[in-house]
């Protein structure tokens, strides 16, 4: 019996370090959003700038970083919904299908309002050559 008490303890040891290092990869931090620069084009006419199309992504659940962009930005909600919290503006739910534009160094950040799904936010960008696309705030 004491032999019988003394495997189920061991078992039981090694079963919880084995699903403690197991979970290592789940409990990681995922950043709370992805963007990918889908094209550039020097803008005909205007020397110095440039056209971005961004393709956004913020996880389920996630809140993107305060931040602002140095140019103008156009955004289309491709899916899911987001609050838009500007600086010194009441925030605002986007859902897919509507749009907004920032301008110039407003200070923003975004809540994706589902626990489940993406937003997906598809953006063009009026910007200098050679400027960063965000600049964090903190």
């Amino acid at each position: 019996m004491k032999r019988n008490a003394i495997m189920i303890t061991l078992f039981l040891a090694i079963a919880i370090t084995m699903g403690m290092i197991g979970s290592e990869p789940i409990n990681a931090q995922q950043p709370p959003a992805k963007s990918t620069v889908l094209q550039r084009a020097d803008i005909a006419g205007i020397e110095g700038k440039e056209g971005v199309v961004i393709l956004a992504e913020i996880f389920p659940g996630a809140v993107a970083p305060k931040h602002y962009h140095p140019g103008y930005e156009f955004s289309y909600v491709l899916e899911g919904s987001m609050i838009l919290e500007v600086e010194s503006k009441p925030p605002a739910t986007y859902t897919a299908g509507e749009s907004y534009i920032l301008p110039p160094k407003q200070v923003h950040y975004a809540k994706n309002v589902s626990m489940t799904a993406s937003v997906k936010v598809l953006s063009f960008s009026i910007v200098d050559k050679g400027q960063p696309l965000a600049v964090p705030v903190k």
